[in-house]
């Protein structure tokens, strides 16, 4: 169970000390090291994962956009599947060395799928190593559970950092911190101390705290109020589902787990209708999650202008209205809205 939590303490333990050949960092100094830049604009090879249910439909979705932008990606396709024991070790492996993946949903959620993100992408954006998400709970006497919340400086700071190196790289004016430390005084008030000193790094960007209720409530009441939010995973889960919700449900919503070395993009909101049988008979899933996923895999590979031409090209076609699927009001089939986005790029 604790498992999750041993790459940290190992890197931990493996960190040399500063002295006489490390020279102390100035304080003041922003670090850029939490925005990943793999690429060097040459061509990269991407681990891809369709998926089950209608992860093939919208994965497909990717390769044909990619192709018909001349991306400078191609595909190392392996299937991976949510009723597999474990992932496979040659998919670990693909992952290892491309350092980035990008994969559609799988119909079980649980521990085995997970393991993509744990071992590949161990070093989460969105705190997944931490958190009730640390996986420390057992049973103390029959009828009695304890789970335990597990945060540590180390952790809160890196998130903190990748947070407002993204902003700052992404010219966003405002951190908001989101956290519940009028209850936990220790667990999320080790969390926004961690926020507050590296907000000190960064004057030019505001920075702001808010407990997760009231989020939630100014998030469906005044959105436009937030521009990049930090959290603890469990708080994450609940308001990047409920900006879906209000951006149109979990059909829009992109996502990735980024490390210090490796990064896996998908769906970004929870894929409830994954394994949804009609939308995968009907060929009706929505696209645009994963189109806007490999938009941000492009970004992060240092490829910024293909990502701005897809995300670009997708927006345009959900403002026009004409080509939407179901979830959003329209008709059209998962092809359809592929072609608009094809025929909407610059």
């Amino acid at each position: 169970m604790a498992r999750r939590t041993l790459p940290i303490l190992k890197q931990l333990a493996q960190r040399p000390t500063l002295g006489p050949c490390y020279p102390k960092p100035d304080p003041n100094t922003r670090s850029v090291t939490y925005m990943p830049r793999p690429g060097d604009g040459t061509p990269r090879c991407v681990t891809l994962i369709p998926g089950d249910g209608i992860g093939p439909l919208v994965t497909n979705a990717v390769e044909q956009v990619m192709e018909a932008m001349h991306a400078p990606v191609f595909f190392e396709r392996y299937d991976v599947h949510g009723d597999m024991s474990r992932v496979p070790p040659e998919v670990m492996d693909s992952i290892r060395k491309n350092k980035v993946c990008i994969k559609g949903g799988a119909e079980d959620s649980g521990r085995r799928w997970r393991e993509l993100a744990e071992h590949a992408a161990e070093e989460g954006a969105r705190f997944n190593t931490e958190g009730e998400y640390a996986g420390l709970e057992h049973e103390v006497v029959p009828g009695v559970v304890e789970s335990l919340k597990v945060i540590t400086k180390f952790c809160s700071e890196r998130i903190a950092k990748y947070a407002f190196e993204y902003a700052y790289l992404n010219n966003r004016k405002k951190v908001t911190a989101v956290h519940k430390a009028n209850i936990m005084k220790l667990a999320d008030g080790l969390f926004l101390e961690s926020c507050r000193e590296v907000a000190t790094k960064y004057p030019s960007i505001k920075y702001n705290e808010i407990i997760v209720d009231n989020c939630c409530m100014q998030l469906v009441s005044k959105p436009e109020q937030f521009d990049v939010m930090v959290t603890p995973n469990l708080y994450g889960n609940l308001v990047a589902n409920t900006a879906a919700g209000i951006a149109g449900g979990t059909g829009v919503m992109p996502g990735g787990n980024v490390g210090a070395d490796h990064a896996v993009f998908e769906q970004g909101a929870s894929a409830g209708n994954v394994g949804n049988e009609k939308l995968w008979e009907q060929k009706t899933a929505n696209p645009v999650a994963l189109l806007l996923s490999s938009a941000m895999m492009l970004r992060h590979l240092q490829f910024p202008s293909f990502a701005d031409r897809l995300e670009t090209a997708v927006k345009r076609v959900i403002s026009e209205g004409k080509y939407r699927t179901k979830d959003l009001g329209g008709v059209s089939t998962t092809q359809e809205v592929v072609d608009a986005v094809l025929s909407n790029l610059d």
